[in-house]
């Protein structure tokens, strides 16, 4: 049971597995409870310091000694220390920033910087056709080592799943806009507290929300498509069996 649920997929690799089943867990796709507190801790702890304390190398080495004690748990633990070591090069930065300006608010820059990044990046990929998230998702599932157009013809030529992959495309370059509109005018007006607040509301719990109404959109056009390729794989595979034989 536990080897079953280390396999499981998270964030969009979650969604390459939709129309495969129906038993898809929004909580597993975040990464599972434990995830979700190791994902929020270190926010919740930086906020919740400098709001008490005022103290903002306090807050920083209470933080970043937080962050490097749950990879260590996790390295006693014998678990996969990916996420946290992601986790811990991302707090990092955002640690080192407000630490370099001394200004506490700065802790969230990295943050604004990373979704006007990932704004543009999918508006450019809506703009040449090739919707970004359709992209990554597809290149979980498939994993192309060879034949690109094919590829790309394959899950662009399927008219429902493009106009899918096309719809939460937008869906996430909302999910990012939406962010940057509340959270930097709080940043502009230094207001740490309400912005640590809003960043940990719009944080975990908007990745959520995106992932799982994501999952509605793409599950049926993808269940579609998987059931549409079989035959044609099957049908290959007898004609390599063929050859073989020849």
């Amino acid at each position: 049971m536990a080897e079953t649920e280390t396999k499981k997929r998270t964030g969009l690799g979650a969604l390459a597995d939709a129309g495969d089943a129906d038993d898809f867990s929004v909580i597993d796709a975040i990464g599972g409870p434990r995830g979700v507190v190791e994902s929020m801790l270190p926010g919740v702890v930086f906020v919740v310091m400098f709001v008490i304390t005022s103290d903002l190398h306090l807050t920083i080495g209470v933080s970043a000694a937080l962050a490097v004690l749950q990879v260590i748990v996790r390295l006693c633990q014998r678990q996969s220390v990916m996420g946290a070591v992601s986790g811990l090069l991302a707090v990092g930065i955002c640690l080192i920033w407000a630490w370099n300006s001394h200004e506490a608010r700065n802790y969230y820059m990295f943050g604004f910087l990373t979704n006007a990044f990932y704004i543009v990046l999918l508006a450019i990929s809506l703009m040449v056709r090739v919707p970004g998230l359709g992209l990554v998702i597809e290149f979980i599932r498939t994993l192309p080592t060879e034949h690109l157009r094919a590829w790309l013809a394959d899950w662009r030529g399927d008219k429902a799943l493009n106009r899918a992959y096309t719809i939460i495309t937008a869906l996430w370059i909302g999910v990012f806009s939406l962010r940057l509109v509340v959270q930097v005018p709080l940043y502009l007006s230094n207001q740490v507290g309400w912005l640590g607040t809003e960043r940990l509301l719009m944080g975990i719990p908007f990745w959520a929300l995106a992932i799982w109404v994501s999952y509605l959109i793409v599950a049926t056009p993808m269940h579609r498509h998987k059931t549409l390729a079989e035959p044609n794989a099957d049908a290959m595979d007898d004609n390599n069996e063929t050859e073989e034989q020849h």
